[in-house]
């Protein structure tokens, strides 16, 4: 098993309350990148917002193949966004994409 660190980009399509956002941001903190060495030296949070109403969930995961990874990424930032009210229609998701593998090698 590999840790990847995974962005899935996103958009609210309607007007999201801060303390949604907030609820989000804590939904997501087990998969946090900073718990990994690429994301604490990047910097990485788990959740990121602009003014545009776009934002981009970063998400450490544990998977044999890039391919897997990317699918359970996505799997993990859709649970976190219903969680909180949520759905496809109101926060659509990208697609995901690798941002970092963190390995000793």
């Amino acid at each position: 098993m590999t840790t990847y660190v995974i962005s899935v980009p996103g958009t609210f399509t309607g007007t999201v309350q801060d303390g949604t956002k907030d609820e989000l941001a804590r939904a997501l903190r087990p998969d946090d990148p900073h718990g990994t060495h690429l994301g604490d030296e990047e910097d990485l949070d788990a959740l990121s917002l602009n003014d545009d109403g776009t934002f981009t969930i970063r998400l450490t995961v544990e998977a044999d193949t890039t391919a897997q990874a990317e699918g359970r990424a996505h799997e993990v930032a859709d649970a976190a966004l219903r969680a909180v009210g949520l759905d496809v229609s109101s926060a659509p998701l990208g697609p995901s994409v690798v941002t970092g593998i963190d390995s000793d090698v």
